[in-house]
């Protein structure tokens, strides 16, 4: 019997020790024979330029279950499939569909057209315009069906009961929650009025303009973000502001180990939301050169008022040829038709209210 329940407790905290490891940010699979190149004063080089794009997202589609590692059969689909929309969508207009352009712009369009699962109307732009990637994401030469690697389903862990969804009036999706959001600009999304975009922790790819400009100084890391050309600024060997401010990209302090650059980020601003995480957030990164042209990307989201637990992943970021100009509204009139719609209906609801004022 004794016997029994040593084993039993072993195997407990065998588990546990198996949980608590999975939550840990995975260690890079480092290029056999690969020595990372270093800087005058010794520290990791990580400088240049790295791109994130890749047809794997962060989330694991429930299809696979827990397999973080795709088969090659579901590889080579993937990446077939992928390659054929491609082809599709940049095969040269015909004469006929040329001539008769008013006539095509009218048809619904019920392909991929802008390679992000939106079809038709909802698309927004044509595949001439974006670059999600066209790869499934390696991560030491393993193709991998998502970023996140714990929990085991690829998947955030669930939500705290009771915490409700911390929602920012003026979000960097757009003006969630808020009542009176197209009273004037400044009650728009941080992305619409181009303050804010994608430049924050957990660096994660999106449509378009997913290249990274890393640049290191004595002091510094800057991270310069291609969507929007933000500058996420990480200081070395300082301590968490305590001032009660809460920057944009939140505040990034950062430190080095051998090969690897730790950056931690807490104090978000409250316009930034992050998957509805409270005030409490903190994300830890990890970023080491695994070969001449790959940089592993490790992270952890910790919010105990937000998730059940934490939440861990990597990938691993490729060479990019450099970063390209992001000029945001020029020649876009999203922004002023949407507040153009609304001044609308305000003339509408006073007319209404005047003639029910005049019975």
């Amino acid at each position: 019997m004794k016997i029994a329940s040593f084993f039993c407790a072993s195997l407990i905290v065998t588990g546990l020790a198996a949980t608590a490891a999975a939550q840990e940010i995975p260690k890079p699979k480092v290029q056999a024979g690969y020595k990372v190149p270093r800087l005058s004063d010794g520290r990791p080089d990580l400088g240049g330029v790295w791109s994130n794009a890749t047809t794997t997202r962060m989330e694991r589609a429930a299809t696979f279950g827990d397999r973080l590692v795709m088969t090659p059969q579901e590889l080579a689909e993937n990446e077939q499939a992928t390659a054929e929309r491609n082809a599709r969508q940049n095969k040269v207009t015909t004469a006929e569909q040329f001539a008769d352009w008013k006539n095509e712009a009218l048809k619904p369009d019920s392909s991929d057209e802008c390679r992000s699962g939106s079809r038709g109307t909802a698309c927004g732009y044509n595949a001439g315009w974006t670059d999600p990637g066209d790869l499934v994401m390696r991560v030491g030469g393993e193709p991998r069906t998502s970023f996140i690697t714990f929990p085991l389903n690829g998947r955030m862990p669930a939500r705290v009961a009771n915490s409700g969804r911390q929602t920012a009036e003026i979000g960097e999706g757009g003006a969630a929650g808020n009542a009176r959001a197209n009273d004037n600009p400044e009650t728009r999304g941080l992305a619409e009025r181009c303050i804010l975009m994608s430049a924050r922790p957990v660096a994660s790819p999106g449509l378009y303009n997913n290249n990274y400009h890393i640049v290191q100084s004595r002091d510094a890391v800057a991270m310069v973000v291609e969507m929007i050309n933000d500058v996420r600024l990480v200081r070395l060997g300082e301590k968490h502001r305590t001032d009660g401010v809460r920057p944009y990209m939140g505040d990034s302090i950062g430190r080095y180990e051998g090969d690897t650059l730790v950056v931690e980020t807490t104090n978000y601003h409250p316009g930034q939301n992050f998957n509805g995480a409270s005030a409490e957030l903190k994300v830890t990164e990890r970023f080491t050169r695994v070969s001449p042209t790959r940089l592993h990307y490790g992270f952890k989201v910790e919010d105990p008022k937000t998730w059940v637990s934490p939440w861990v992943g990597e990938y691993e970021f490729v060479s990019a040829p450099g970063i390209y100009e992001y000029a945001c509204h020029e020649g876009n009139y999203g922004l002023e038709n949407i507040l153009a719609g609304a001044r609308d209906e305000d003339r509408q609801a006073a007319r209404g209210a005047g003639q029910n004022a005049a019975r």
